[in-house]
């Protein structure tokens, strides 16, 4: 596939009507904005022909109608869009806390997360507690929020063998990444707590309580609170 680049951005012919474009090869904070704001800018000046834009960690997919667009004539417009990115200032971000009940018949990967580490499981609530994490994108479905960074101490390979089904509000981590699984799904990520609070909101425009660009920090709670704060 054809690959090109434009400063700090480059493009790949993804596939026939998808245009990626992608602006580091790693996680960075800098390269996530640099996604950010050219999703703005496709928000402010809509390019006609685009049918789905697809943020990922450092790139952008964009889909369009190959019967409209040609992967040059986008790749063109969104240059142009591009170089009016390097001022662009982006909306200050929501700070959003999700109260978690951690361990037990909610979290039960935290003591084996603690086990891997060499930490107890007190020592793997505080160090996740610790941290404001940054939503990167959405994706896997409806509602998962990718959030990172993980602490360092806390860097844990996802489950050799996924669940058939992780329960909803279940807050688990993988490799330098944590999440909340929005609704009843399989899953191969290690299960550490359990949040009251829901992420999928079927029936609302805004059906997901979180959005890139975010920025979340959990906080423990007990056993009793959680109960209190389920919604009946």
């Amino acid at each position: 596939m054809p690959v090109s680049a434009s400063g700090g951005a480059q493009f790949r012919y993804a596939s026939d009507h998808s245009l990626l474009i992608y602006f580091a090869r790693e996680i960075t904070r800098s390269a996530h904005e640099e996604v950010r704001k050219l999703l703005l800018l496709l928000e402010k000046q809509p390019i006609p022909g685009v049918r789905n834009l697809h943020p990922a960690y450092c790139s952008l997919l964009v889909k369009f109608d190959p019967l409209r667009l040609r992967h040059e004539q986008l790749e063109a417009l969104l240059r142009q869009l591009l170089s009016r990115s390097e001022h662009l200032p982006l909306p200050a971000p929501r700070c959003l806390e999700i109260p978690v009940c951690y361990g037990g018949e909610f979290g039960p990967d935290l003591s084996d997360v603690g086990a891997l580490r060499g930490l107890p499981p007190e020592e793997v609530v505080r160090l996740h507690t610790s941290t404001e994490y940054l939503v990167y994108f959405l994706g896997f479905v409806p509602g998962f929020a990718y959030l990172g960074e993980l602490p360092a101490q806390l860097v844990t390979p996802r489950l050799e063998t996924p669940r058939r089904s992780v329960p909803a509000g279940t807050v688990a981590i993988a490799g330098k990444q944590t999440g909340v699984y929005p609704f009843a799904t399989p899953g191969g990520w290690r299960l550490i707590g359990r949040t009251p609070t829901p992420l999928f909101r079927a029936g609302r425009s805004d059906f997901s309580l979180l959005s890139i660009g975010d920025l979340v920090r959990f906080t423990p709670i007990s056993r009793e609170q959680f109960s209190r704060l389920q919604p009946a």
